[in-house]
């Protein structure tokens, strides 16, 4: 397709009215594991990884637009498609496996949310989670969607706001972050912070709720509308992972300029923030801290969203907001979730186990995405080409044997 004919049509208010989806998505890529690993990167190796983020960021381009293509072209979600697609025990399968996945993406959420309450108001882990909760179910049940899709995107711009003021107020050093962030630069010490940066961003939940947000525009029923909100697609997931970016490469940025220069280590988020005040002043802290209970609760909403479609979809149930069974799945996987919050058990251990769980969950996802994106019969004219395909395979391969080296290099470590 031209240039002339992608951008026909697509005029700045008919842009700004398709806005969304993709930003529901990147609020989630941005979670509390994010946060821990951008930190620890920027601390241990400055500004060195910053071309990882970039490097990830364009791999979840591809990923997130193949699933949002795949709802266009169906007018189906992942899990509905999967459901259809597969036989009963292939499908019981994976649909268990992304329900626990959910479960596992719910504990660091409602993590991130805490910790930012405990560091903005002084609460206990488990109350700060139990208000995450609360935020989470009462505005995803009370809001309508193009509301809700609203509110996550002011969260997103509040959390690039507080960083952008953040990166003003630490002084980076432009001449050292401007190649960092294009010119890969590995060593055999910083190699598994950096494969931990790029395997954390491809997030199973976040590729089947792409799949089905898109939906959310109520035009695509023939296959020349299916063409213009592919292109309309495309430059929403592009604004909003761009955004997404943005903030993960200033988490690095702040990090490095403050952490890094000063030569203090951080392992944690909590540490991070309690350092930052005598580095860098109370309104680094401050903002750091408003920016993670934005982070949490606004991911928290969004994995609740995937949560519903997950387990709707894979039922074969409407995903209707008046049903008892929406209601239920909107806060269900959460139960777990707080109650390991509530006893006290070791945060880093709990946000390592998170991750283990999405690692082995994500082959789980991908490879049913890619079978089905490459489906002539049900994807029409938007079954992907060779070329994205084959991207895709690249991407996808590289994000399992990444998760794959990680689950090896935690238990062997001892974790």
């Amino acid at each position: 397709m031209n240039v002339v004919k992608l951008f026909e049509d697509l005029t700045f208010k008919r842009i700004l009215s398709f806005l969304g989806p993709g930003f529901l998505v990147t609020v989630g890529f941005i979670d509390p594991g994010n946060w821990a690993t951008n930190i620890e990167g920027g601390a241990k190796f400055g500004y060195d990884l910053l071309w990882v983020i970039t490097l990830s960021t364009l791999m979840l381009i591809l990923i997130q637009h193949m699933s949002a293509k795949l709802g266009i072209a169906t007018g189906k979600s992942l899990a509905v498609n999967i459901r259809e697609r597969f036989s009963p025990p292939v499908s019981a399968i994976i649909g268990t496996t992304i329900v626990l996945a959910c479960v596992a993406t719910d504990v660091a959420e409602l993590l991130g949310g805490a910790i930012g309450f405990k560091l903005l108001f002084g609460m206990p882990l488990w109350m700060g989670a139990l208000v995450t909760v609360f935020l989470e179910v009462f505005l995803i049940i009370s809001q309508r969607y193009h509301r809700l899709e609203k509110i996550i995107i002011g969260f997103l711009g509040i959390i690039a706001l507080c960083y952008v003021i953040e990166i003003g107020i630490v002084k980076p050093d432009w001449g050292l972050v401007a190649p960092a962030l294009v010119i890969p630069k590995l060593n055999m010490s910083s190699i598994y912070i950096a494969m931990g940066i790029l395997g954390a961003v491809v997030m199973p939940h976040n590729i089947f709720l792409h799949s089905n947000v898109i939906h959310s525009r109520k035009w695509g029923m023939n296959e020349d509308e299916k063409i213009k909100l592919l292109n309309y697609e495309k430059l929403d997931t592009f604004f909003a992972m761009g955004m997404g970016w943005i903030v993960n490469s200033s988490m690095i940025i702040v990090a490095a300029a403050v952490f890094f220069h000063n030569n203090v280590l951080v392992d944690s988020i909590e540490q991070a923030s309690a350092t930052l005040e005598p580095l860098a002043g109370p309104l680094a802290q401050l903002l750091f801290a408003i920016a993670l209970v934005f982070a949490g609760v606004g991911s928290s909403i969004t994995s609740s969203m995937a949560e519903v479609n997950v387990i709707t979809g894979f039922l074969g149930k409407p995903e209707d907001p008046q049903t008892l069974l929406y209601k239920v799945s909107v806060f269900i996987t959460a139960i777990p979730s707080f109650l390991i919050i509530a006893l006290s058990l070791n945060t880093f251990k709990i946000l390592i186990f998170s991750q283990v769980v999405l690692s082995v969950q994500l082959p789980f996802t991908l490879i049913p995405l890619l079978i089905l994106a490459r489906d002539r019969k049900l994807m029409g004219r938007l079954r992907s080409g060779k070329g994205e395909f084959s991207m895709a395979i690249l991407i996808s391969a590289i994000v399992i044997v990444l998760n794959v080296y990680l689950l090896y290099s935690t238990f062997a470590g001892g974790n």
